[in-house]
């Protein structure tokens, strides 16, 4: 079992746990080092073949997208069935929504044009179901996902198969539990989760933890999309997860994954009165906000992880 278990998100199919470890791990130690703690940072990358190491992993599940079926034939979206596809326009059109209403976002006036081609009022509820294609095409226009020269279905499209498949396939939903589970025991001091990673990080935190848990923390995480995945966590209705002492929510305030970062409100109930939940921190990952590793190279994810290792 990993002292630290760290949950990826999104369009990691073509990884594995171990390609992906020797990336998260040196900006995880990075983000502890800055935060003033090198002697943990070392023994997390530069020591961590020696015998006083701390164990961190990763509870890689991309590949359960690869089995035949998990996404159907391609990443048009062709074939989503009804509620499939309702979700996933529910996520476009609040990406696009969240960059319309915020005017120093980098997106906001392409948000704004594409809204008014889809709907003149900008109003994103309610759109008829034969409009959730061209809602899902406005939103790959923003330049937020304009990562390199991915195609469209790689930066877009992809992603919402993936994140309506865990949300609507309990099979799936369950076998990525499990792979997480797998990594935790009474040793584990921290779960990171980032995107739908801490979807999944939260379900399990709030339901299957056999002893307390420390620190949670999520990086990027779409927990406070009230309609799309708020009611759909499990259990229902969501409250504090109740297996972690402490919780950090961190956003860039650019991430529009991210986009509602105060989860305190939403997440207050069940509480127990000694547990903490921050969720009003931001940090600023540049030209890639919703990245998973610059967030972990941050002292304002750094510092708590390391107080969790420390106490």
């Amino acid at each position: 079992m990993a002292e630290i278990v760290l949950v990826h998100g999104i369009a990691q199919e073509q990884e594995t746990a171990d390609s992906l470890e020797e990336r998260w791990m040196p900006a995880l130690a990075g983000g502890i080092r800055v935060a003033g703690y090198a002697d943990l940072a070392d023994r997390i990358w530069r020591n961590r073949h020696s015998g006083d190491r701390i164990e961190v992993r990763m509870a890689a599940y991309g590949d359960l997208f690869l089995t035949p079926g998990a996404q159907g034939a391609g990443d048009d979206l062709d074939d989503l069935d009804t509620v499939e596809l309702a979700i996933a326009e529910s996520i476009a059109a609040e990406w696009l929504k969240r960059a319309a209403e915020r005017e120093d976002h980098p997106d906001h006036k392409t948000a704004v044009r594409e809204l008014g081609f889809l709907n003149p009022t900008h109003e994103t509820q309610g759109i008829k179901e034969e409009a959730a294609r061209a809602m899902i095409n406005a939103a790959t226009r923003l330049s937020w996902f304009g990562v390199g020269a991915m195609a469209v279905a790689e930066r877009l499209k992809k992603p919402l198969r993936q994140v309506t498949a865990y949300l609507t396939d309990q099979a799936l939903h369950d076998d990525i539990q499990t792979r997480v589970l797998a990594h935790v025991g009474p040793e584990t001091r921290v779960i990171v989760g980032h995107s739908l990673g801490s979807v999944v990080a939260y379900e399990i935190v709030a339901q299957h933890l056999p002893t307390p848990l420390p620190l949670l923390v999520t990086l990027g995480s779409p927990l406070g999309l009230r309609s799309i995945i708020y009611d759909r966590l499990r259990p229902q209705p969501p409250g504090y997860p109740v297996g972690a002492r402490r919780w950090v929510n961190i956003s860039d305030r650019n991430d529009l994954v991210a986009a509602e970062p105060d989860l305190s409100g939403l997440f207050e109930r069940n509480k127990p009165s000694a547990a903490i939940l921050e969720s009003r921190w931001t940090v600023d990952n540049g030209a890639e906000p919703h990245n998973g590793e610059y967030y972990l190279g941050k002292r304002e994810v750094g510092k708590p992880i390391a107080e969790a290792l420390s106490g």
